[in-house]
């Protein structure tokens, strides 16, 4: 941690934070003067990104599907910060393709890390959420959350958990006056994407329209609007948003067709 950490200054601890999405939200959270916790299973990685940022930093090295590295990298960032403000479950993977083509270790990987890895977050930060006031939690989710896509089965089964445990966990911490809340986006222009093209046809029939810098602005006005005026999802993007409102108001037949053209499935 820099010489001038303080415990008055706001804290976040980010998963995933080496690169595309979990960078720029430590990015935009260092420019606003907060201590940044970045952490991620790549130690090197994580180190030169806490280099180029600058700022009141701290970095670890983890496994998210492991709950004692949780357990001794939080210990690590709250003995220094005094305090947790933000957990932001930032790290995922993600395999696609069609699912019989899809190893099974890979698919039971995509569960490991995607749903346990923040299922481990929330369950090792809770005593320190509950000792720092106003603290939050904030889940990546993915629009492939709100209707199944081919190519994508897994992965998004993975993200329709965590939006299930978002919307419980965050009625059954109200009590303790800890919001949680996922975001949503559709695509995101990032190393991931490479991996989406190959597997699914929806990234090519909608294209990218998301940066990660888009995704930590989204997050940054998220974690910094009172929660009376939020619900538990942030949609991010007219597609994702236009999605939902399908999945709410059409007939289930024609979201089905829709969502089959998209993905250029061979059978609707």
């Amino acid at each position: 941690m820099s010489e001038s950490a303080s415990p008055t200054r706001p804290a976040v601890f980010i998963t995933g934070a080496a690169a595309g999405i979990g960078r720029a939200v430590a990015a935009r959270f260092a420019r606003a003067g907060w201590t940044v916790g970045l952490y991620d299973i790549d130690p090197d990685a994580v180190r030169a990104t806490a280099s180029e940022l600058g700022g009141d930093t701290v970095t670890g090295a983890f496994d998210v599907t492991d709950p004692a590295g949780w357990d001794r990298a939080l210990k690590e960032f709250t003995g220094g910060t005094g305090r947790l403000d933000l957990l932001v479950n930032n790290a995922g993977i993600l395999y696609s393709g069609p699912f019989g083509e899809i190893p099974l270790e890979r698919q039971h990987r995509l569960i490991d890390v995607n749903v346990k890895g923040v299922l481990n977050g929330c369950h090792a930060a809770l005593p320190h959420l509950r000792e720092t006031p106003g603290s939050q939690v904030i889940n990546l989710a993915s629009a492939s959350a709100l209707y199944g896509q081919p190519g994508l089965a897994t992965y998004g089964a993975t993200k329709a958990a965590v939006r299930s445990l978002t919307e419980a966990l965050d009625l059954e911490w109200r009590h303790y006056g800890i919001p949680v809340t996922d975001l949503l986006p559709l695509f995101v222009a990032t190393d991931m994407m490479t991996e989406v093209a190959r597997g699914s046809k929806s990234s090519t029939t909608l294209g990218v329209h998301l940066t990660p810098d888009d995704i930590a602005e989204a997050l940054w006005h998220t974690a910094t609007t009172p929660r009376r005026l939020r619900g538990p999802h942030v949609l991010i993007g007219i597609q994702t948003k236009l999605t939902a409102l399908s999945v709410r108001l059409s007939p289930p037949w024609l979201t089905r067709a829709v969502v089959g053209w998209i993905s250029k499935a061979d059978s609707l």
